[in-house]
């Protein structure tokens, strides 16, 4: 899997260590100023099998290396997942690629001990999501129920929206009026203040989603913000600096065309 870094200071992207493995269908997360990629998929359309060990990037080094293995009862890829309070979570996501599979599980992994925790199973099972965190709250929203065994791989979108409450440890799903405006799936999400963005996604019409929609933990509503310039789904975003950096991705449903274009929003 081939790694570009983008520096913001020269405005210049820069080829660094390739992967040891492909890699696909996966959000990755900063700890400890490394990148972890955990629950990940490779192999081949519909039966892409999950990847069954964390893979670390060092930027400093600009090196990789293997990291732990995933529960083998836990595997999956598509899952969302986050870093909350130095330790590393994963929702949903699905076991056997596009094909069928998807999940409720929702884990807990502490890299200073190394120890994996199951968690209660999130309401709603869903793959091709990306989550994020506000207010010590994980928001759940957009992603679909791959299911290319009945021919149903981008139909079936979850409208719903289901917020984990980290300091009272339990699940709930929001009424139909807090449901994700535009469903979606294979889209991006990050934090800027209490508001988690969901950043452009696939679903039944040909042309990736551009729509930037922003969900408010505090009042449960949405925000349709400035859409971006190109639609894309299959990527992640980041913010940096109070902006949101997306990069690459796809202009239409599945698998192409590739972009090489960057957009920002201040």
């Amino acid at each position: 899997m081939r790694l570009d870094v983008y520096d913001t200071k020269t405005n210049k992207w820069e080829r660094k260590a390739d992967a040891p493995i492909e890699m696909n269908h996966f959000q990755a997360v900063t700890y400890n100023d490394e990148v972890y990629v955990i629950a990940a998929f490779q192999g081949k359309y519909p039966h892409e099998t999950p990847i069954s060990r964390i893979y670390i990037y060092n930027p400093k080094q600009d090196k990789w290396r293997e990291g732990p293995e995933i529960p083998a009862e836990r595997l999956r890829g598509s899952a969302g997942v986050t870093v909350y309070k130095d330790k590393i979570y994963l929702v949903a996501g699905i076991t056997d690629g596009h094909y069928d599979g998807h999940v409720t599980w929702f884990d807990e992994y502490d890299p200073k001990t190394n120890s994996w925790r199951k968690l209660p199973d999130a309401p709603h099972a869903r793959d091709h999501v990306s989550i994020s965190i506000a207010d010590d709250k994980l928001v759940v929203a957009g992603g679909r129920k791959s299911t290319a065994r009945i021919n149903k791989v981008v139909e079936l979108t979850v409208p719903e929206v289901d917020i984990y409450d980290f300091k009272k440890g339990e699940w709930k799903t929001l009424p139909a009026t807090s449901n994700i405006p535009t469903q979606r799936a294979g889209n991006s999400a990050v934090t800027l203040g209490n508001k988690v963005l969901i950043i452009g996604g696939e679903s039944t019409q040909k042309i990736s989603h551009n729509q930037t929609e922003a969900f408010d933990v505090r009042t449960g509503t949405w925000q349709t913000l400035t859409p971006m310039n190109t639609g894309r789904h299959g990527t992640g975003a980041i913010v940096y600096k109070n902006k949101v950096y997306i990069a690459a991705g796809s202009a239409n449903a599945g698998g192409g065309p590739e972009l090489n274009t960057m957009e920002v929003l201040e």
